[in-house]
């Protein structure tokens, strides 16, 4: 009994975590949902636009990551100036995070448009696809981008101030916010997508005018809920009359963030280098991973919100210097989010055989898509442990023991068996999927005793005075 009190927490607790996560489980639930929807939208109208549209989203998913990983840094000091009271740290930290975010989609501009082709390309490099349907997929690719790419804009200034709120504790607004986004963005699908009444039906370049368009949306809701409540949230009051920030506090920010920013591009470019090794298999392997990856975010949903409450709760606890409470507030965060994941995952293995059939689609990619989910499903727990665990070693400042476990992992683990078994060997590739997915139990070998040892537990507000 006195063992299950170390990892169950009472009422208080849950009622404590429930508040903060419903929020963010609404918002990633209803963008999961529509995703899936937007997903089969543009699946009926073909595999190779469903490629293409998931091609583009793979390359998108490296900047999306660079932006988070650059926040994440600074947010780490954001939640815990918060933690202290400290409204001036958190309008320095602000201004930090959008400078840095508007100097990245800069350069990310500056790649993605001369040099779009060539990246879509390393995608669809297998000689057993056709000639034709590489042409045909390259250009709904090519439409694609060349629209989408206008979004990265509200994107990132959307990131700069949802990521601040939520430091605070605040939660509901950037759902509200996400939930109105999301709500434009699949009702242009409809007719941007198939075409209404005098609108001609645009195909996959609708899906992303639609996309662009609710982000702008998105990104006015945010700002002019944030300005209008100065009192609420005085870091926003006189944010944008300097952009100076305290050079030691840049020097700190650096010093912790920087690994971190490594950490999310090196591991969203390992991701999408595993999943262009699944590629070499077939235009069918990219469709059906594309179903896979699109439903398997809706079952993440709760993993991923556990993540925010460990940044949030455990951050605040380690700023206001109680260490112990952190550490207890931790544990119960990681055996709540194992438990309830292993449920979800048994939820996804039953159900994995109907989800590919609401896609218009060959038998083959359904096939794939099945066996992919029933995978995805038997491995969701060791992914949500692996989850809380990063977030728990980054609440703490550990930033470069965070990006050793996450990318160095994901390059020297994940990235080198997919692309040995997918390029060298006959092995089929829901074999080479189920080997890649479960090699992440290695790292609940070295993320457990890290958590054990509690090396992570750091007050780096304090450390760096």
């Amino acid at each position: 009994m006195k063992i299950l009190k170390k990892f169950i927490g009472d009422k208080a607790f849950y009622q404590k975590v429930i508040k903060l996560i419903i929020p963010i489980i609404i918002q990633q639930g209803i963008t999961n949902v529509v995703n899936l929807l937007d997903n089969i939208m543009v699946g009926s109208l073909g595999t190779e636009p469903m490629s293409g549209v998931a091609i583009v989203n793979q390359i998108i998913f490296v900047f999306n990551l660079t932006i988070f990983g650059g926040i994440s840094g600074v947010s780490i000091f954001g939640a815990q100036f918060f933690g202290i009271g400290d409204n001036l740290g958190v309008k320095h930290t602000f201004r930090f995070k959008f400078i840095f975010c508007v100097v990245s989609t800069a350069i990310a501009l500056s790649a993605l448009i001369p040099f779009g082709d060539e990246l879509i390309m390393l995608f669809l490099d297998n000689e057993a696809n056709a000639d034709l349907d590489l042409t045909i997929t390259l250009g709904y690719a090519l439409d694609y981008l060349m629209i989408a790419i206008i979004g990265l804009v509200p994107f990132m200034i959307v990131q700069v101030y949802t990521s601040t709120l939520r430091e605070t504790g605040e939660t509901v607004a950037p759902m509200i916010a996400s939930v109105i986004s999301i709500g434009v963005n699949f009702v242009l699908n409809l007719v941007l997508i198939f075409g209404f009444l005098w609108i001609p039906a645009m195909g996959v370049r609708g899906a992303a005018l639609a996309t662009v368009i609710a982000r702008f949306i998105e990104m006015i809701y945010i700002v002019l809920y944030t300005h209008k409540n100065k009192g609420k949230y005085p870091f926003i009051d006189g944010v944008y009359r300097s952009l100076k920030v305290p050079l030691p506090l840049v020097w700190k920010i650096i010093k912790t963030g920087t690994p971190l920013l490594l950490n999310e591009v090196l591991w969203s470019m390992g991701t999408t280098f595993v999943n262009q090794n699944y590629s070499t298999r077939g235009l069918e392997v990219v469709a059906a991973n594309n179903i896979s990856s699109t439903v398997w975010n809706i079952f993440c949903i709760i993993m991923m919100s556990m993540g925010s409450a460990v940044s949030i709760l455990v951050g605040q606890k380690l700023g206001a210097g109680e260490i112990e409470e952190a550490k207890d507030i931790d544990r119960k965060l990681i055996f709540l989010s194992v438990a309830s994941n292993t449920v979800i995952g048994l939820l996804l293995i039953a159900s994995a055989p109907f989800i590919p059939l609401i896609y218009n689609t060959e038998q083959e990619v359904y096939d794939l898509a099945t066996n992919f989910l029933m995978v995805a499903g038997a491995s969701l727990p060791i992914h949500a442990f692996i989850h809380v665990t990063y977030f728990t070693i980054r609440s703490g400042g550990r930033t470069f023991i965070t990006f050793l476990f996450d990318s160095v992992y994901t390059w020297c683990v994940p990235v080198v068996i997919s692309f040995l078994l997918c390029r060298y060997t006959t092995l089929g590739i829901v074999l080479i999927y189920f080997i890649v997915q479960f090699s992440d139990i290695i790292k609940i070998c070295i993320g457990l005793p890290m958590l054990m040892s509690g090396i992570w537990a750091k007050n780096i507000i304090k450390e760096n005075k």
